[in-house]
């Protein structure tokens, strides 16, 4: 299963979901998250007219806009495009490495080897990881119904048609939300710190659920609190 190159798309698509003006990226309905998105006909003839005649780079905003359905994702997505899609997490976390042991006033024994500074083969490792946490960050809002999974699984169907891929995805997406299992793909602190950028990215924080989704997350992933906030600041910079 080849995650990297897919993952890549979603997030350089960002940029293309935030520039479409018509569809699913300027719908008010859309302003809810996933459920929003997609909670009615309204949604999926947004996301139909986002995608019509289109290539595959809208193919991949379209897929992203099922799993980037808040205002604030598709904002994030965006300035995420601009740093140079899937590497512009390992920058972020790279980043938060930095300012968090510049805070504590040591210096690491070794560089954190974030994705950005890795081999193709590693950087898969990771790439697998950080997809699972997008799915699970997709599901925490609670709203994913049979109708919606079809749609996800649809298109991204449509973008990469890898069987290998399309099994693990409907998978994903129908085992219960469950933090515990999200961070046990974590091989490394490094991954850890990563998933838990891809999350913030996708989580409403004004939701109680995703915010304690994030929250349980975070205590799975053993982040040191310093890092967390160091993490979360990244985010926050990357959207303003």
């Amino acid at each position: 299963m080849n995650t990297r190159g897919l993952l890549d798309q979603l997030l350089k698509s960002g940029q293309d979901l935030l520039q479409n003006k018509a569809g699913g990226a300027q719908n008010k309905s859309a302003a809810g998250g996933l459920g929003g998105l997609l909670g009615g006909t309204s949604g999926a003839g947004a996301l139909g007219g986002l995608l019509s005649g289109a290539g595959g780079g809208a193919l991949a905003a379209g897929a992203m806009g099922l799993l980037l359905g808040s205002k604030k994702a598709r904002k994030v997505g965006g300035k995420v495009a601009v740093y140079g899609g899937l590497a512009a997490l390992g920058v972020l976390a790279y980043k938060a490495y930095g300012n968090w042991n510049a805070q504590k006033g040591t210096a690491p024994q070794t560089e954190p080897q974030t994705l950005d500074r890795l081999p193709p083969a590693q950087a898969e490792q990771h790439s697998q990881a950080i997809l699972k946490a997008l799915v699970a960050a997709a599901k925490a809002d609670g709203h994913i119904d049979d109708r919606e999974r079809q749609l996800i699984e649809g298109e991204f169907t449509r973008l990469d048609n890898d069987q290998e891929l399309q099994h693990w995805l409907h998978a994903e997406l129908n085992k219960p939300l469950d933090p515990a299992d999200v961070a046990r793909a974590a091989g490394t602190p490094e991954m850890a710190a990563e998933m838990y950028i891809a999350s913030v990215m996708l989580v409403d924080e004004e939701s109680f659920m995703e915010k304690a989704y994030l929250e349980e997350l975070a205590k799975q992933l053993k982040l040191e609190p310093g890092l967390k906030i160091e993490l979360e600041k990244q985010v926050r910079l990357s959207a303003a």
